[in-house]
């Protein structure tokens, strides 16, 4: 056998070792859901008692194709959120792990069922020795000899959707607020606009104060507002941008630090219900401005 075919098993024997080093484990859900059911729920406790000491190194979030890409986009990234958070300081995660939504853009399978899931890619304790082997990582001289780089990762925060909190159902934005965590998402629910205008309507002052008022009682609290619309394809005028920057104009005229507070418009591209809306109720639930905690 020549040097140049002996490398090339290598290199196989190699990537097929690696391939078998990673594990993975699927949790499913029913259709249109981000809430996993009481068996599945089952089966991934049973997973994290059993790979405790493994290490996930990747969660891949995916939907069957019934409602529009928009939407399958955003459940896919609330089903990976959900199982995350289920999962945080129970199971060790990779500092640098990569969280992938891909909707329904995927080869799916002819069993829709099979199609709404999350994937969690690990590493068992057994391999975790050969971890940058088998993430296909190489590392400088520097770096092996314990070097620490000064190129600093800017911080991923992970969105947690409000559901997944379990607030009390007549809950305060002051009691959110100090139950939340960095990530966790709040609506607003008493911030309303004018019609295909980011003006507030006046019935809005009490939901305004009520932010003021948090942001003065927690001065390290910092948030990002993001503003969403419904019943259109596209937001064109960008007007969930404009609004969420109404809402920052208002609490920085009020004496709030600008620098506390970060802005941004997800337009039609997470919305809580398929567009169009069935109802009013639907149309209200896409159509809201949410806070993200980035910081208490």
């Amino acid at each position: 056998m020549n040097m140049r075919k002996l490398i090339f098993l290598l290199v196989l024997l190699n990537a097929f070792i690696s391939a078998k080093a990673q594990e993975q484990f699927e949790a499913f859900f029913d259709s249109n859901k981000f809430n996993l059911t009481k068996i599945e729920t089952t089966k991934l406790q049973n997973w994290m008692i059993n790979n405790k000491d493994a290490k996930i190194v990747a969660i891949n979030g995916y939907t069957d194709e019934d409602g529009s890409s928009g939407f399958n986009d955003s459940l896919a990234n609330k089903r990976v959120n959900f199982i995350l958070t289920q999962i945080q300081n129970k199971v060790k995660i990779r500092d640098d792990f990569k969280s992938r939504s891909f909707g329904e853009n995927f080869k799916q399978s002819t069993n829709k069922a099979e199609n709404r899931k999350v994937t969690i890619y690990y590493i068992l304790p057994k391999d975790l020795a050969r971890e940058d082997e088998i993430l296909g990582i190489t590392r400088g001289i520097a770096e092996r000899s314990g070097a620490k780089s000064k190129v600093i990762e800017p911080e991923v925060i992970v969105p947690i959707e409000e559901e997944t909190m379990n607030f009390l159902e007549n809950a305060t934005l002051e009691q959110k607020i100090g139950l939340s965590q960095k990530g966790t998402l709040i609506r607003l629910n008493d911030i309303n606009f004018h019609l295909n205008t980011f003006a507030v309507m006046q019935t809005s002052k009490r939901g305004i104060d009520e932010l003021i008022y948090v942001m003065n009682k927690y001065p390290k609290l910092k948030i990002e507002i993001q503003g969403h619309i419904c019943c259109v394809d596209k937001d064109v005028k960008n007007l969930s941008t404009d609004r969420a920057r109404q809402v920052k104009r208002i609490l920085v005229s009020e004496g709030i630090s600008e620098k506390r507070i970060k802005t941004t418009g997800f337009g039609v591209s997470k919305p809580k219900f398929p567009i169009p809306e069935k109802s009013e109720y639907e149309a209200a639930r896409n159509r809201r401005v949410e806070i993200m905690i980035l910081d208490k």
